[in-house]
Order: C-alpha cells, then structure tokens, then sequence
C-alpha cells in the first residue's frame, strides 16, 4: 500500500524523494498545492482522504502548531477513522505538545510514533539522518524496516516526549557550533587567511565536525538556499529553554546562539539555511 505524507518542505521533500528511490508509493497532502504539482506525486484535498488512501502517514512539519491543525482541520487527520491506522510524526515538537498527540491519537485507535529528524536535505536524500524514536516499542518494531529506508541510525526511547526532548538538546549542539564556525571564519578571513584554506585546517583542527563537513561549501560559496533554516534553529533553540525552564536548569551556552539566530530573523534572513549566520560576523 502507498504511504501518506503530509508537510514537503525542504526536508519533506528530500524524505519523500528518498522513499520514492526506495520504490516506495507515496501520496501527499501539502498545505499549499501549488507548491508540489510539478513533484509527480499523487496530491490530495484534505489529510482525512490521504489517511483513507494510506495505513501509515508521516507527518514533516515546522512545529507542532502546524502538526495540531493537520490533526483537527476541518477534513483533518482526527476526522477520519483512525482504527489500525499509523502516524509518524517527523516534525520536531514541543515536548509538552508532543504528550497530547500521543494521547489523542491513542484514543483513535491509531498508532503514534514521535520520531524527529537529526539531519537536514543533503543527508535526507542519501537515507543518512538519523532517527530518534518514541511510543509504544510494538509500533516503533513494527516501523523500523521503513525508518530505516530514511534513516541510517534509528534510536529508541521509551518514554513519550523523550525524542522531542533528545532533538531539542542535539539542536544546542548544532546551534552553537554553527555559531563558533561562523564567528571563526569571520575572524580568519580579517587576519587574511583564505576562506577555503580556513575551512581546511579548521577540518582537520578544533572545528572537526558534521556540521562543517555539511556547511564548509556554504561558506565558502556563500550560498544559504535553506537545507535547515535560521527560522527552524530559532524556534528550536527557543523550546530548549522552554525544556530547560521546566526543569529549573539554567543555560549558558544556549543563550547567545538563539539570540544570534533570533538577529537573523528580525533582519529578515528566517528562510535562509542557518549557515549564513556568518554574515553577522562577517558584516
């Protein structure tokens, strides 16, 4: 049976690419239509018809705002019978909100997986991000074989919002070494030292990194068409500090990124890939 897919955004569309190159059928529901026309995807009108169409449906979405209209929208997913039916929500949550989905899809007779995405396009469409999982561990088996179609590393936790949760502290790290990596390449570009050559040693140095690995060409090259976007850093970074207040732990490293990536936003750059927070250094 085809596979519902629910939200093509830069990373929705890189997994739906990757799940077609693993011959897999799949049929969409995406906000604005006219967007995805040209994709070659079956399109419908409303998630309640995909979800009829489909016995598992991923959602990919920016934040759980949009995850909750797609559930109780007029035609929503929550209108549909949901009796044996699977959802997998890729999109990154807020750990309390993420709770209710669990809840509400339960008492629907469907199965939830919470299962954020570690990883932007360019590693999406070669199946290698990694997976974070959480729900019932029958559900998260029985799913396994297709996340692994996506996915390189697949986790498992127990809990309900604890994948929310790992995301949400994995984005720190992200947030702060694009940050550090930025300023430095600022900073190595005013002592004269070629941007390229920078990068290089940086490589191979104190930089050593997946987030450089994946951003040195952006860098280099200037260009910050989005694979993740200072407006979805921003967001992230934002709920961590919603995390780390309902635990009454203070953080410090948290702090200057998010508001870095926030100065992105208000300049009017939310669209653009977090990368191109090295033009605040730069400038």
């Amino acid at each position: 049976m085809a596979i519902g897919f629910i939200g093509l955004g830069n990373l929705g569309s890189a997994i739906t690419k990757r799940l077609t190159d693993k011959k897999e059928e799949v049929i969409i529901y995406n906000r604005t239509k006219e967007k995805v026309l040209d994709l070659g995807y079956e399109i419908v009108d409303s998630p309640k018809e995909l979800i009829k169409k489909c016995d598992t449906v991923f959602m990919c979405l920016f934040e759980s705002k949009a995850v909750k209209n797609i559930l109780e929208m007029e035609d929503g997913l929550l209108q549909a019978d949901l009796e044996g039916k699977t959802i997998i929500d890729l999109t990154t949550n807020h750990f309390d909100d993420v709770l209710e989905f669990h809840k509400i899809i339960d008492e629907k007779g469907a199965e939830y997986l919470e299962a954020p995405v570690f990883g932007s396009v360019a590693p999406a469409l070669q199946g290698l991000v990694t997976i974070v999982t959480s729900g019932k561990k029958e559900t998260y088996e029985s799913n396994k074989t297709l996340l692994e179609k996506i996915g390189k590393e697949i986790f498992y936790l127990k809990e309900p919002g604890q994948a929310s949760k790992m995301k949400l502290i994995n984005n720190l790290c992200l947030g702060s070494f694009m940050a550090t990596l930025a300023e430095c390449t600022a900073l190595g570009e005013s002592c004269d030292i070629e941007k390229a050559k920078l990068l290089e040693i940086l490589g191979v140095g104190g930089g050593q990194s997946l987030v450089l690995k994946a951003k040195t060409q952006k860098l280099i090259e200037e260009d910050f068409t989005a694979h993740f976007s200072n407006n979805a850093i921003y967001k992230d970074l934002h709920t961590l500090q919603d995390l780390a207040y309902s635990k009454n732990q203070p953080l410090y490293t948290a702090a200057v990124p998010k508001e870095l990536f926030g100065k992105m936003k208000k300049d009017g750059n939310g669209e653009e890939d977090f990368s191109s927070i090295y033009k605040l250094f730069k400038n």
